[in-house]
């Protein structure tokens, strides 16, 4: 088969997860300063089968696009570019990275550990990630 690989974009960081080979099992990756995802995932890319790319979607409430679309946009054409041969699906993240600081509480993570952006962001790619694993 081959890795999914999420990625839970932010215009400073983005967060990362990805399938084992045979996608069932979605784990944290990594937190990479956005302006070094691309390099990274054509390394990646490079050691690891990945036959996928999803994305996290922002949506208002009203199920309108959120703002921060405006900056996916622009990166999904880059990566697009620069990784032809792998398709992008989006799958919407209402709510991921409030569902990621419960999942730190719920696992007994203190107060300064969940401060942590980076691991919010890999934590929110890894529930975008299970999301996407659940719907298929």
């Amino acid at each position: 088969m081959g890795r999914i690989l999420a990625l839970d974009f932010g215009t400073k960081r983005t967060g990362i997860a990805v399938t084992d080979e045979l996608q069932i099992i979605a784990s944290g990756l990594t937190t990479i300063a956005t302006e070094d995802v691309i390099l990274f995932l054509k390394q990646y890319v490079t050691k690891e089968n990945v036959v996928l790319f999803v994305v996290g979607k922002p949506k208002q409430m009203n199920n309108t696009d959120s703002q921060s679309e405006a900056f996916i946009i622009p990166f999904l054409e880059k990566l697009s570019k620069a990784l032809p041969n792998i398709p992008i699906q989006r799958v919407d993240e209402r709510f991921t990275s409030k569902m990621a600081v419960q999942t730190m509480i719920d696992s007994g993570m203190k107060r300064k550990q969940r401060r942590n952006k980076g691991l919010i962001d890999e934590i929110s790619a890894t529930i975008i990630l299970q999301s996407y694993l659940y719907s298929q």
